[in-house]
């Protein structure tokens, strides 16, 4: 999440923030694409008796139940490897936080599955806002996040969902946004 403000106009502060389009996702997609074509060649080439791939001859294996298994772990991998290449397409997760002194306004912004539900869109009033919340929670599974605290609605997330960031990132990211909205910052 990166904070946006022009020197023309401070009454409004944008924060990006990063979706599903993170290097990690790249990456692991890569791998999938890999693995999974090279199962589902592997599984292939023991059925057809043809070899299908460069770095190894599976022709010798023998169909069932080596090459079922490995046509089964090809198409599970290039299952899971074309769901992670929609979510990139898609960017999911992916939006904005916008706080406009101007109109009052906050729009919470991110883009989620294709369907009606596309565009997830909160809006709430800047005179609504009672606080910035960061939550931290430690252990095998940290938990570093920011919300907004708004009357009479639960708490809006603010920061990605994933990789935690980290607690000077978070530490910065919750005092500035607490000194432009001009409300306490929690549980820091």
């Amino acid at each position: 999440m990166t904070a946006q403000t022009t020197e023309q106009d401070s009454l409004v502060l944008r924060q990006d923030v990063l979706g599903s389009r993170r290097l990690s996702n790249y990456f692991w997609a890569t791998i999938c694409w890999i693995g999974g074509i090279g199962f589902l060649l592997a599984g292939l080439s023991s059925y057809f008796k043809t070899n299908l791939l460069i770095v190894s001859d599976p022709t010798s294996l023998v169909f069932f139940p080596q090459g079922v298994a490995l046509l089964f772990y090809g198409i599970a991998g290039s299952a899971v490897a074309l769901y992670q290449t929609g979510t990139i397409l898609l960017d999911l997760g992916g939006g904005y936080n916008e706080f406009n002194k101007k109109t009052g306004e906050v729009t919470i912004f991110r883009w989620g599955f294709p369907g009606k539900n596309r565009r997830i869109e909160l809006k709430a009033l800047l005179d609504d806002i009672q606080s910035v919340k960061a939550e931290i929670r430690e252990g095998l599974n940290p938990k570093r996040a920011l919300y907004l605290r708004v009357k009479k609605q639960r708490d809006i997330p603010l920061t990605r969902v994933g990789e935690p960031m980290s607690l000077s990132e978070l530490e910065n990211q919750g005092a500035e946004l607490a000194r432009f909205l001009q409300v306490p910052l929690e549980g820091l």
